[in-house]
């Protein structure tokens, strides 16, 4: 696929009031979050609530994307219809989560490091002829005292990255690079500005050493916060906005098209109102979206409760995160009108 192809896709993910649902938990997440609502973690059970999400009406003017889960972007709707069709039909542009998960570092057990890459190739032709666009890869760095991470950590996480976006430009899909700095811990903002700065160095010098197109791919960043152990967490939206956006206009390049943020275990509203809070200090070199799993789905899951009669409930829910998210990208949320549009 031509670069120009790839920078369409990406800009199209980030455009205007629009952001993406990430829907890719894997299926040990998705458990947790079935029983969190004494629902039974079943195929069909699965197919059915991402069928309730992926059918409600008016989401597409909201979200622009759907990372899927291997599992998902095989399954069909109720109708026999792919799930990945339904979405593009809809308007939404389907992705696909392709790493295998995290595994201890050697030499540094305390640490994580992603794997995936084998046969990462050959998954990416099949998951483009079932109709993803673009894909996901998330690293995770964690937080603790002054040891952790390491830059031995941060090194071996960027590569995989790099080599997972450049195979995926290969491929004519659009990578989504995610280094995921933990908000677990009872560490400070700064400490937290201190980690995603030298994060995303080591990412964007292993991306620039692999040839990754900057234009044709997308960074799906953690937000610059206090641990959630810190006594000063949460922190009030406009100080995460300035410790974000200094951290990432001294590191990010203007060529990237976009940043879609991980809620990270943030409230739902905290998410939102954060976001919302970077955009109000704009413009940017780069469009500032989201890409939230728990975010947009927390208040759904809670009002379907595994039951289909819940359907119109869970989509309402679900419609209306995805609304006040849209908003935020433009920084036009506010509390009130939050709690106006509830």
């Amino acid at each position: 696929m031509q670069q120009s192809a790839l920078n369409e896709i990406a800009r199209a993910l980030v455009a205007p009031g629009k952001g993406i649902l990430a829907a890719d938990e894997s299926s040990g997440t998705i458990k947790k979050r079935f029983d969190s609502i004494g629902v039974e973690s079943t195929e069909d059970r699965r197919r059915a609530y991402r069928e309730m999400l992926f059918t409600t009406a008016g989401a597409a003017e909201h979200i622009s994307g759907v990372i899927l889960f291997d599992e998902t972007i095989r399954q069909q709707a109720s109708d026999g219809r792919p799930l990945a069709k339904i979405l593009a039909d809809a308007g939404s542009i389907p992705g696909i989560k392709v790493d295998k998960g995290t595994t201890p570092l050697a030499r540094s057990p305390r640490e994580l490091v992603t794997e995936g890459l084998d046969g990462l190739r050959q998954r990416l032709v099949e998951y483009r002829e079932l109709g993803a666009k673009f894909a996901k890869w998330r690293a995770v760095i964690d937080i603790a005292g002054d040891e952790i991470p390491t830059r031995y950590c941060l090194d071996v996480n960027a590569h995989a990255l790099a080599r997972y976006a450049a195979l995926c430009q290969d491929e004519g899909i659009v990578p989504i690079v995610e280094p995921e700095v933990l908000m677990d811990g009872d560490h400070s903002i700064e400490r937290c500005h201190e980690v995603t700065s030298d994060t995303l160095h080591a990412v964007f010098d292993a991306l620039y050493a692999q040839r990754v197109e900057l234009d044709g791919m997308l960074l799906k960043p953690n937000m610059v916060l206090p641990g959630k152990k810190h006594p000063s967490y949460p922190a009030p939206p406009q100080e995460v906005a300035e410790a974000t956006l200094s951290c990432f206009r001294a590191v990010v390049p203007a060529a990237v098209p976009g940043i879609v943020f991980l809620s990270g275990g943030q409230g739902d509203e905290e998410a939102t109102a954060n976001l919302d809070a970077m955009n109000k200090t704009g413009p940017h070199p780069w469009e500032l979206s989201f890409s939230y799993g728990r975010a947009l789905q927390a208040a759904a899951l809670k009002a379907w409760k595994g039951d289909d009669a819940n359907a119109p409930a869970a989509q309402a829910a679900y419609l209306h995160r995805a609304r006040m998210n849209g908003l935020a990208r433009s920084g036009r949320w506010s509390p009130d009108l939050e709690k106006a549009a509830s």
